[in-house]
């Protein structure tokens, strides 16, 4: 179990690493925690080496590696640029990695695969998978898992009507939308990507 400030500590060291692509010193690390003693941000990260969080390597300034990260390696993909869909454009190398756990896990994340063609118009086809955060409420317009009458789930647009009744709308206009009273529907997430196999 890590202390609240050691909790801190891999907290910046995380941040900082994600957003400039290389550890932080240990005077930053103090500053970013909040204590003034480079010896004490030194104990907090022996301490987070010890927990098996973080792997030090020696020999190499700046050199913290989360070890989550070599873990992570596993779910990235190389981002080699961008693509024309439409008019070609000069290809473009690209050194960054795409994280795939950014768009996929999280604590309150669940996949559903899809089953019929009410949101065709947004590119959802039958078959997809769609990844879903957890919720019991959102924005209007929002893509929703609707339960309705704790029986059937859909997914759909979500729309409150000035009635105070909902209206879940389907991204295909063969479909007509779905209008409730609003007791009869809950919110049980919202749509954050979806995925599609090819081969």
């Amino acid at each position: 179990m890590l202390t609240p400030t050691q909790d801190r500590a891999l907290t910046f060291i995380r941040r900082y690493l994600k957003r400039r692509g290389y550890a932080p010193s240990l005077i930053e690390i103090a500053e970013g925690i909040g204590i003034s003693s480079k010896g004490t941000a030194h104990r907090h990260v022996q301490a987070l080496a010890e927990a098996g969080a973080i792997r030090l390597i020696a020999g190499r300034k700046r050199g913290i590696e989360l070890v989550e990260t070599a873990q992570a390696s596993k779910l990235s993909l190389p981002l080699l640029g961008a693509i024309a869909a439409g008019q070609p454009i000069e290809a473009i190398p690209g050194q960054d990695r795409l994280d795939l756990a950014d768009y996929l896990l999280g604590d309150n994340r669940y996949a559903l695969q899809v089953k019929g063609d009410s949101m065709i118009g947004i590119g959802i086809l039958d078959g997809d998978l769609v990844i879903i955060e957890r919720c019991d409420t959102a924005e209007d317009n929002t893509i929703v898992v609707a339960l309705i009458d704790d029986q059937e789930a859909t997914l759909k647009r979500l729309r409150r009507l000035k009635s105070g009744r909902i209206k879940l709308i389907a991204e295909n206009p063969d479909i007509p939308p779905m209008i409730y009273a609003a007791k009869r529907v809950r919110i049980q997430g919202v749509l954050v990507c979806q995925l599609r196999r090819y081969q």
